[in-house]
């Protein structure tokens, strides 16, 4: 599987009172994981939205192993888990300073026009995405 690393800086804010990264703030380290992982097939989703469609999170799940603190250096990889042409799943794991996966965990997208939210084919609307993904997949 191939999957693309994106440095993350721990920032004091994302941290609670235990001094650990509050739990929500992995959901946004995905997001930026799955954006560079995006645009390392040469896909940008500003292309999609300047067509007037979006890509929403219809299922996201996270597990927790290890804590991670502010100043650690963090690493998130992303990778395409799997892809029908309606529904794409990600992949990340979130590794520590150590390198152990702290966070790991799977977002499931569908695109849709913005305006009405009807669901749209990602392999007819953006046939250069569907390329991409499915090359991906053959890939491993």
């Amino acid at each position: 599987m191939n999957k693309v690393q994106t440095p993350i800086e721990v920032r004091y804010q994302e941290t609670d009172q235990m001094g650990v990264v509050y739990h929500a703030n992995y959901l946004v380290w995905f997001e930026i994981g799955r954006t560079k992982f995006i645009e390392s097939l040469g896909l940008r989703y500003g292309v999609m939205e300047e067509q007037g469609v979006v890509s929403p999170v219809t299922d996201a799940t996270i597990s927790f192993k290890k804590p991670i603190r502010y100043g650690e250096d963090t690493v998130v990889e992303t990778w395409l888990e799997s892809y029908d042409g309606l529904r794409t799943v990600y992949g990340y794991q979130i590794l520590n300073s150590k390198r152990h996966v702290a966070v790991s965990g799977k977002t499931e997208h569908v695109i849709v026009k913005k305006d009405s939210f009807r669901p749209l084919s990602l392999r007819k609307a953006f046939p250069e995405w569907h390329e991409a993904y499915s090359n991906k997949l053959k890939e491993g």
